[in-house]
C-alpha cells in the first residue's frame, strides 16, 4: 500500500478513455461527460462553464480545473481571479425570469497552492468577473453562444471597500460600482486593467 497520501497530479483527459469492467470496455468518459454535463443551464455547469470561458479568455485553460482552490483561476501573469454567474433563465420551469444577483462572499479557504487552510474570512482575488447569461428567450437559450453573455469586471478592493461584508450583490448595485462591462473579447482588458490597477494600488477604481 502507498504512503504518499499527497496530492493527485491531474492530467488533461480526452473523452476517449475507457470505463471498463473485467477488462472490458463498457463505456467512454466522453459519454459520461455527455450524460453529466449536457446541462449547461442549470447552476452548478454555467458556473463551471463560466469559470471555463474566463479561462479561455485569459490564457489559463490549459490545465485543468481546482475544485477547492481559495481563488478561481490564476493567470499566467498571476492575477487571482474569482468567477461569479447567473442568469434569467433556468433549466427548470419557471414562472418569471430569475433575478439577477451575484454572490460575493468573503470566505475561509483552503489554498492548492500551499496546501494550507486559512481561517481568516476575507476575499483573496485580485480582480471578480462577474458573468451573466442575459438571454432572456428560453427556446433559443444557447450557453455555448458568447453573445448571450455579458461580463462585468472589478478589482476585489472596490468590493472590500464598498461592500466590505456584504453577502450578496445585484445587478443595479454593482453596475453603481462602475465595472467594466464587456463581451468575451474585451475580457483580456477588461481584467488586465482591473488587475494592474489593484496591484499598483491605484486610489482611484480603473473601472471608472
Amino acid at each position: 500500500m502507498s504512503t504518499d497520501l499527497g496530492p493527485l497530479v491531474i492530467t488533461r483527459r480526452s473523452g476517449n478513455e475507457s470505463i471498463r469492467a473485467n477488462g472490458e470496455t463498457v463505456g467512454k468518459l466522453g459519454d459520461f461527460w455527455s450524460w453529466a454535463c449536457s446541462d449547461l443551464a442549470n447552476n452548478t455547469m454555467r458556473g463551471v462553464l463560466a469559470e471555463y470561458l474566463v479561462a479561455t479568455a485569459l490564457g489559463a485553460a490549459t490545465g485543468t480545473r481546482t475544485e477547492w482552490d481559495t481563488v478561481d483561476l490564476r493567470t499566467p501573469e498571476q492575477w487571482r481571479i474569482e468567477v461569479k454567474s447567473t442568469a434569467y433563465l433556468q433549466s427548470w420551469a419557471q414562472s418569471a425570469l430569475s433575478k439577477i444577483s451575484f454572490d460575493i462572499s468573503p470566505a475561509s479557504g483552503w489554498d492548492a497552492q500551499t496546501g494550507t487552510t486559512s481561517v481568516e474570512v476575507l476575499r483573496r482575488s485580485d480582480v471578480y468577473v462577474f458573468c451573466l447569461l442575459h438571454h432572456q428567450d428560453k427556446q433559443t437559450l444557447d450557453p455555448l453562444d458568447l453573445d448571450q453573455w455579458t461580463f462585468y469586471v472589478l478589482p476585489t478592493r472596490v468590493l472590500d471597500e464598498r461592500c466590505p461584508s456584504q453577502k450578496t450583490i445585484r445587478l443595479s448595485s454593482l453596475e453603481q460600482l462602475s465595472p467594466l462591462k464587456t463581451d468575451f473579447i474585451g475580457l483580456p482588458k477588461a481584467v488586465a486593467t482591473c488587475a494592474e490597477g489593484m496591484r499598483q494600488g491605484l486610489g482611484e477604481n480603473p473601472a471608472k
